[in-house]
């Protein structure tokens, strides 16, 4: 499982002119699955993203998690995570987990998460086209990989 997190201060889903979701401040997490994850794999990766501390303390220092400040968090599903551009011109996804298998673990993990957020995690759909607008907050981004 690889996940691109992005602190922000705002954030939006849209599918087809209708917004899926939204919140305020939290992260947006952008997931891709790839053969061998299974459910330790997002159990794993929901607890090291709700307890990452990423959010400035009172001196302005990275110090406190999403779960401190009460943040939200909306997860994409994102394939193209396990893009391969290396040869070509044309990025190879053979690495990324088909439907088949992604779907359950996009549900499983966005289930987890909520299971440790203290608020409802939004999401987009999966296998869907979106537009994802966001203001990231720092910026401060990272992957995550496991």
């Amino acid at each position: 499982m690889r996940v691109v997190l992005q602190r922000v201060a705002e954030a939006s889903v849209e599918i087809d002119g209708a917004v899926t979701g939204s919140i305020g401040p939290g992260l947006v997490v952008l997931a891709g699955f790839t053969a061998g994850d299974d459910r330790s794999t997002v159990s794993w990766m929901a607890a090291k993203i709700a307890n990452l501390r990423i959010f400035a303390d009172a001196e302005g220092r990275m110090n406190r998690s999403v779960l401190d400040i009460e943040g939200e968090v909306l997860v994409v599903s994102q394939f193209t995570l396990y893009g391969d551009a290396r040869k070509g011109r044309r990025p190879s996804f053979v690495k990324a987990a088909g439907p088949e298998t992604a779907v359950p673990l996009y549900e499983a993990f966005v289930e987890a998460l909520g299971g440790v957020v203290s608020r409802r995690v939004q999401t987009g759909r999966f296998g869907a086209a979106m537009k994802v607008s966001l203001v990231n907050d720092g910026p401060v981004t990272l992957m995550i990989e496991r």
